[in-house]
């Protein structure tokens, strides 16, 4: 093919490079539309040029007639007849007054001028007697001039509103535009005030009265403009948070023109009769909703007006029709809040949304101080009562709904990191802004809803309540009707008061709803009939159930025990498989390899009860019941938790307030299952306050149930009984999943995790001692692979210890080891001789170092710890230890010691104290644990508690007298606390600060350094798995008996015995006849430590061992004759006992008797 020529020449002649088709459509395309633009170019030069020409010349002639209308004035001010100011005063001054000030939105001193001399010619007119003078003559004419009059007078409304808008008292200066205000207004008002006319009689009163509401109506109409402006003025008042100055009564001019403008802002309403049967009505009258609009989210609407006015907001004429108002049309209302502009608000009052302003504004409006909230002139029927409590809710459920919106928790903080939607992040900027612009506003804000924490107002709604439901009128109705929001329910009250806990903690994270929760527990009955709805709502008439199967009867129907446990068979089986299948993905086995079910079934409770404390309707968690339900159940547990941190025991126990025991039970069983199943699923953010309000009072009344029983341990049990995954996979879930996790499982883990965590009470503690174990073998594991135990004798440490100095010696040589203290311990004992002992250390002189230590450490004779004066004498931290030399750092150290026991199995024979365990646990104690650490001093705080008398008379303050090395130390319980007597008003703060001192604040030093040591080597989330009395028992052992049978099914013997030796066989029978308290003897003679393991002899290591030592003895002993002499002793650090061969059972347990009462062991002979 041939190349083609470079130069073509085209058959009409043309070159090659001449434009292409496409080019030349688009050359001509781009002129065309050039010419369009010119064209429009030049239209709009035009038009802007015709425009200006017409501002010129209208500016021209308003100026013209402002001159002839100043010389007109002037000329003619004592011939002013009402046709003349119609004609020749008012339509000229409406027309430059427009031109030259309205549409240029200021006012310059000579228009200010013009205003005053007009509005000084009205007001002097409409004062005159004379009907040709009077200006509102003309309403009372023809029916021309009544609609002049008509007209004009609504120019000067708008030209007023104008003026008020414009005004600015909060700063000096601009006196000649307050003048003008306040002529302005004066003017409005005598306008609108058929009372004001002169020249009204009977004969035309009812021309006179038409043309007054007319101009009323376009008053309140948007078109009037009047409560825009007010928002602007009132926004600009100066804010006064002191009552003192706020009653002083004001007669200046900003007095004046602030109360014109109320009385302006309330007249429509004297116009408009509310029906809540005829929404339609409202349609017509739009002062309410502008009134709610513009007025109600005006920031500190209260504290910016001066007391005497705000009984006239305050009217039921007032509010009622607003809350009517905003009940009707919630909807359109609250949407037209978020569209106000802002631009004219200072920043700190932009960082709340005006729905917030709403709410709070109506609060102290409708509920300012108890005279204002029971006054019949506030709110005096029970229906407008409802209508307040509704409107709060709506308002607060849509401020909750825009703090969500901008990232703000519930908890005070801003989460800004999410997909927020675009027109969040200005507001979200706002906020940040102004919270540095303004850091107390939230504070200043929160004190608005001060109302709302009095007990005067609980009371007052729950009466209503209390006598709707004893009415005729309790009937069901639908729920969004406006007689159903006519109605005040139980229910009703508490949205109100769980969405000011939302608030409150939003608002105020320091303090929190703390003020609303001190008021909700502490009003007579509200907790018990908030408990009675749930109650009744949750068990639906089988409320004997719960309590006869505490007492052992089971009165579940067989049809329906038969379809529970179908339902809980299949989530059994849904649940194994769902933990299965996860470990399987990190495991690689299938699940052919993996069997589980088997070992599911074997943890389960066969006593049918156990479905009884299941309760059905929370089996899916917070997500299975309603809104009310949840609503109702968050302020239950939100007040109750509250309320038990300050009930003691006697209360709760004994006077059984405000439940009995059989309702504690009760409510132990729902908040059980309700947070268990609500933790196994996904909990959604909107339940995450609910939540948390769930788990904290669970955990109060566990905890109570640890300390005194009320509960049977079955019902702890109960939720998890079919469904809780086999250990293996909860521990590794727990664990070493977590880190791993893939986003498809980051469900299931995450619900494990936090079952766990949060109530592993639901699996018996001998599982959860497996998982403890489980976990310490995981962290050997990942010690291994990385290389901190290569091997026997690898990274192990070295030690040697004098006998006489074993605390000493082990502090110095461990105490800086941290973590690594999990690596083998060999121990070198030197005699008190100073010569070393003989033997290698496989385990054995470890373990007798650890317990000799603690022996030592632990006495209170050393001075680290001290006994409780209770009768167990559990340990507890010596408050002197702290004046001791290294004495924080020796008890950081025992915390190592105990964390090595712990960590390697080992028993010791303490138990400490349940305040001190809570300490470890995380836990804050309160007031009702003090019984178990000092009950003389609890008993004491009783007496104060209860005290009927003048407490003066015990001549008590806020002080605490210490006592340590003969020298007494007084600490004040408060700053200024030896200033401050005990009174009846104070007396529950001193109790409370007395217990706080000696729960928490004394041994708070050394609880902490106790656990940084332990925490060393045991991590906080296993000993969590816990609680104190159950800490105790994994830390020295089980019960105060022991297992003979399982002893003997664990027992080694050594040195010539057997199962079968006659001499075994006799000590097997003399350990069944001994006492529990003397088994318990020789299990300490021989292991150092009284009980035994938890999981049994199984896992004591070294094993139990019998060995034997070799006497000689004549046959004839078994018939009568001398037997062996020697005593038995024990080698404590290899669990050994050495047992001569006794030929007659008397003589074995005489020397056994003797030998565990001697307190001996490798001396005895």
């Amino acid at each position: 093919m041939e190349e083609p020529r470079k130069h073509q020449v085209s058959l009409r002649g043309a070159s090659a490079k001449e434009i292409s088709r496409d080019a030349l459509l688009e050359k001509v395309s781009q002129e065309r539309e050039n010419r369009n633009y010119a064209r429009r170019a030049a239209s709009a030069a035009i038009f802007i040029q015709r425009v200006w020409r017409s501002y010129n010349v209208t500016m021209k002639v308003a100026i013209k007639l402002q001159e002839e209308w100043e010389s007109f004035v002037k000329n003619q001010a004592e011939l002013m007849t009402a046709n003349l100011i119609s004609s020749s005063v008012l339509r000229p001054f409406i027309f430059f007054i427009t031109c030259l000030s309205i549409r240029r939105r200021k006012i310059l001193a000579r228009v200010s001028n013009c205003m005053q001399t007009c509005f000084k010619i009205l007001l002097e007119s409409i004062n005159s007697t004379d009907s040709k003078k009077n200006f509102c003559s003309l309403a009372v004419g023809t029916m021309e001039e009544r609609r002049t009059l008509t007209y004009q007078a609504q120019k000067l409304i708008s030209l007023c509103s104008f003026v008020l808008a414009q005004c600015d008292t909060s700063h000096g200066g601009g006196q000649d535009l307050v003048i003008l205000t306040s002529l302005a207004l004066r003017l409005v008002v005598v306008l609108t005030d058929l009372k004001s006319w002169k020249i009204v009689s009977d004969d035309n009163i009812g021309n006179a009265d038409a043309t007054v509401k007319n101009l009323v109506c376009f008053m309140g109409s948007y078109k009037g403009g009047l409560y825009v402006s007010m928002r602007r003025y009132i926004s600009k008042l100066d804010v006064c948070f002191s009552p003192e100055v706020k009653n002083i009564v004001q007669t200046d001019d900003k007095f004046l023109i602030t109360a014109s403008a109320i009385s302006l802002a309330i007249r429509p309403f004297s116009l408009t009769t509310f029906d809540a049967t005829c929404p339609g009505q409202f349609d017509v009258h739009s002062a309410v909703e502008q009134y709610c609009l513009f007025l109600l989210t005006i920031p500190w609407l209260t504290q910016r007006l001066p007391a005497v006015l705000l009984p006239a907001l305050k009217h039921k004429s007032i509010l009622s029709p607003c809350l009517h108002s905003l009940l009707i049309s919630r909807d359109k209302i609250v949407g037209k809040m978020s569209e106000i502009d802002q631009s004219d608000m200072d920043c700190s009052s932009k960082a709340i949304p005006q729905v917030g302003w709403a709410l709070s504004n109506v609060i102290c409006l409708a509920s300012g101080s108890e005279n204002d909230f029971l006054d019949s002139r506030v709110l005096n029927q029970g229906q407008e009562y409802a209508s307040y409590v509704h409107v709060v809710t709506i308002l607060a459920d849509n401020l909750l709904e825009w703090l969500h919106n901008v990232g703000w928790n519930e908890k005070g903080n801003q989460n800004l990191e999410g997909n927020n939607e675009a027109h969040v992040e200005p507001v979200s900027a706002v906020m940040q802004e102004s919270e540095t612009a303004c850091g107390s506003l939230k504070t200043s804000y929160m004190d608005l809803f001060r109302p709302v924490c009095q007990q005067w107002h609980l009371k007052k709604l729950l009466s209503l309540s209390e006598r709707y439901a004893h009415t005729d009128e309790a009937k069901i109705l639908p729920p969004n009707s406006l007689e159903c929001l006519g109605n005040l329910e139980l229910l009703h009250i508490a949205y109100f008061y769980s969405y000011m806990l939302r608030i409150f903690a939003a608002f105020n994270p320091m303090v929190g709803p703390l003020t609303v929760l001190n008021m909700l527990s502490f009003t007579p009955g509200f907790l018990g009939n908030l408990w009675g709805v749930l109650e009744s709502s949750i068990f639906r008439g089988n409320s004997h159930t719960i309590g006869d199967s505490y007492h052992g009867t089971n009165k579940v129907s067989g049809k329906k025990k038969e379809g529970i446990d179908k339902k809980l068979k299949q989530a059994n089986k849904d649940g194994v498989n769902k933990w299965v299948n996860v470990l399987q993905k990190f495991t690689g086995k299938s699940q052919a390899d993996v069997d589980f079910a088997d070992s599911v079934d074997d943890h389960l409770v066969d006593d049918d009860s156990v479905d009884v404390w299941d309760i059905e309707p929370l089996r899916h968690g917070p997500q299975g019941i309603s809104k009310d339900m949840s609503c109702l159940l968050h302020l239950f547990c939100a007040t109750y938790s509250h309320l038990l941190l300050v009930l003691d025991d006697i209360e709760f126990y004994e006077k059984q307030v405000p439940f009995t025991l059989e309702q504690q039970r009760r409510i132990a069983s729902v908040l059980n299952t309700l947070v268990y199943n609500g933790l196994s699923c996904s909990v959604g953010q909107q339940n995450g306050s609910f939540m948390e309000s769930a788990i904290r009072c669970l955990h109060l009344i566990y905890e109570r149930d640890c300390r005194h029983q009320f509960c049977p341990p079955v019902l702890w049990l109960s939720p998890a009984r079919r469904s809780r995954p086999p250990i293996a996979v909860a521990a590794r879930t727990h664990e070493v999943l977590s880190a791993n996790i893939r986003p498809e499982d980051a469900t299931v883990v995450h619900s494990t995790g936090s079952v766990i965590t949060s109530m592993p009470h639901v699996f018996p503690f001998e599982e959860r001692v497996q998982m403890f174990r489980e976990f310490i073998n995981m962290d050997k594991v990942s010690r291994k692979m990385a290389g901190e135990v290569a091997g026997p004798g690898s990274r192990s440490v070295e030690i040697v210890i004098r006998r006489g100095h074993i605390v000493e010696d082990g502090f110095r040589q461990l105490n800086s080891l941290g973590s690594r203290l999990k690596s083998s311990i060999h121990v070198s004992f030197v005699s008190e001789c100073g010569l070393p002992e003989a033997g290698l250390d496989y385990g054995g002189l470890s373990k007798e170092f650890l317990t000799d230590i603690s022996k030592e450490a632990f006495a209170p004779e050393y001075g680290l710890f001290s006994q409780t004066s209770t009768s167990d004498r559990l340990l507890i931290p010596n408050p002197a230890a702290r004046y001791l030399e290294n004495g924080i750092q020796m008890i950081e150290f025992l915390g190592r010691v105990v964390g090595k026991a712990l960590y390697e199995g080992i028993l010791l024979d303490y138990s400490f104290s349940h305040v001190f365990v809570q300490k470890l646990l995380g836990r804050y104690s309160f007031l009702d644990e003090l019984s178990t650490l000092d009950p003389e001093l609890y008993r004491n705080l009783m007496y104060v508690k209860h005290y009927d008398g003048d407490i003066k008379e015990l001549c008590l303050d806020f002080t605490i007298t210490e006592e340590s090395f003969g020298k007494r130390h007084v600490i004040e319980l408060k700053p200024g606390g030896k200033d401050v007597c005990v009174t009846n008003e104070n007396k529950m703060q001193y109790v409370h600060a007395m217990a706080d001192y000696k729960l928490n604040r004394q041994i708070l030093p050394f609880s902490n350094a106790f656990y940084r040591g332990l925490t060393d080597l045991i991590s906080p989330s296993w000993l969590k798995l816990f609680n104190a009395s159950e800490l105790n028992q994994l830390l020295s052992g089980g019960d105060h008996d022991i297992d003979v049978d399982d002893l003997r099914n664990n027992t080694r013997y050594t040195g010539g015995y057997s199962e079968g030796s006659r001499t075994i066989k006799l000590f097997w029978q003399v350990m069944k006849d001994f006492e529990p308290k003397e088994r318990c003897m020789l299990l300490k003679f021989v292991t150092s430590c009284s009980r035994a393991p938890l999981l049994g002899f199984k896992f004591l290591q070294p094993s139990f061992t019998i060995h034997k030592v070799a006497s000689d003895a004549p046959l004839w002993a078994t018939i009568g004759g001398p037997d062996v002499e020697r005593l038995p002793s024990a080698s404590t650090c290899y669990n050994t006992l050495k047992l001569p061969t006794y030929k007659r059972s008397s003589t074995l347990k005489a020397k056994l008797r003797y030998a565990i009462s001697s307190n001996a062991g490798f001396e005895l002979s």
